[in-house]
């Protein structure tokens, strides 16, 4: 594969550009969804995060001549039964905030009294004109905090605590965390790939 450009299929500034940073060494064009005027919602019905990545970027690639990236990534939980995963983004309903969930996850991980193992997990899937090109996956294991640290990063970044480094996802730099993370580690892989 030999891309000028590339179209990441979001519309959440922070992830457009964790993936600008992350495939920044292809010199790539990278493009979110706003930039090619893309207003289409393609819902995520799969029950896998590899199979809504690939629904994402098989949908979205309909809309675009480009190739197109989608990636599915969530928090998965031990003690919730790998919860909130696919719906890590859904969890506290519509229209929540990144406090509210992380709020109701620490709510529902201090009334289970459970450990609080967790992992962060990534499926990418790149597709164009409605054909599937090629899939990756990373995770990055932790332990959910008791209460949020840090301002960097965005959605569970702040109660994601890396035991390799010792602080949480939104204490890393951005250099750290594209070292470190399961959508780094899912890109690593793609990227090997090509």
């Amino acid at each position: 594969m030999n891309y000028s450009t590339l179209v990441i299929a979001t519309r959440n500034i922070g992830k457009l550009r964790e993936f600008r940073s992350l495939l920044s060494s292809t010199g790539w064009r990278i493009l979110g969804l706003s930039d090619i005027s893309c207003q289409k919602e393609h819902e995520e019905s799969g029950a896998s995060f590899a199979e809504n990545a690939r629904l994402k970027a098989l949908a979205y690639s309909a809309d675009t001549d480009l190739p197109v990236l989608a990636d599915d990534s969530g928090l998965e939980v031990a003690a919730l039964g790998g919860g909130p995963g696919i719906h890590s983004a859904r969890y506290a309903g519509p229209g929540a905030s990144d406090s509210d969930r992380i709020r109701k996850l620490l709510s529902e991980l201090d009334a289970n009294g459970g450990p609080r193992d967790a992992r962060f997990v990534c499926a990418i899937a790149i597709a164009q004109s409605g054909h599937l090109l090629m899939e990756a996956y990373g995770e990055c294991r932790g332990l959910i905090a008791h209460e949020p640290r840090g301002s960097n990063g965005f959605g569970y970044d702040p109660v994601f605590f890396f035991p390799e480094l010792q602080r949480t996802y939104a204490e890393l730099s951005e250099s750290e965390k594209n070292r470190y993370s399961h959508r780094a580690r899912a890109v690593h892989a793609l990227l090997e790939q090509l």
